[in-house]
């Protein structure tokens, strides 16, 4: 996320001076709570999350990600592993996108904002999903419920799924 924030600021900034975007977007940044520090403003010796891709203690680009948020009016908070866990389920049910628990933070971010009332509706929202589920495949299978198991016979799989 730091990173990603560092590069993105740098670059809408030179779109901006190309004149091509009238202002610079909100940056807004999620870490998880158990791997949060730069919304705990410290270290975290041994950051614990389900996210794995953002189980970071003490980020590279800590200030950089600091100085795009400011610059942009936007922010870092954090989502907890359940709220992450609702997003991703969302996502992959909702849209079909099989992503990784570090990217559908952005998303449970998304919904913890809303909730709040941070958002009043008209605004353009990306949410950046830039992993893909399967680098993290302990995660659905330990978040999904057991699927059915069927015998291989046709007329009990149209039962199951109520098609006679």
């Amino acid at each position: 996320m730091q990173e990603t924030l560092q590069h993105i600021g740098k670059d809408i900034k030179s779109i901006i001076s190309l004149e091509r975007l009238k202002k610079l977007p909100r940056m807004i940044g999620w870490q998880a709570e158990g791997a949060a520090p730069i919304v705990k403003g410290f270290p975290i010796k041994n950051p614990q999350t389900i996210a794995t891709a953002i189980k970071i203690g003490n980020p590279y680009s800590w200030q950089p990600a600091l100085q795009a948020a400011r610059e942009s009016n936007g922010f870092i908070d954090a989502v907890s592993d359940d709220e992450i866990l609702y997003a991703y389920k969302l996502v992959a049910s909702t849209e079909g996108v099989f992503c990784e628990p570090a990217s559908a933070a952005s998303v449970a971010g998304v919904i913890k904002s809303v909730k709040k009332g941070l958002f009043k509706g008209g605004e353009v929202i990306t949410c950046t999903l830039t992993g893909n589920g399967l680098k993290d495949p302990d995660t659905v299978i330990k978040a999904s419920e057991k699927p059915a198991e069927l015998p291989p016979n046709l007329e009990e799989i149209a039962r199951f799924l109520e098609l006679i």
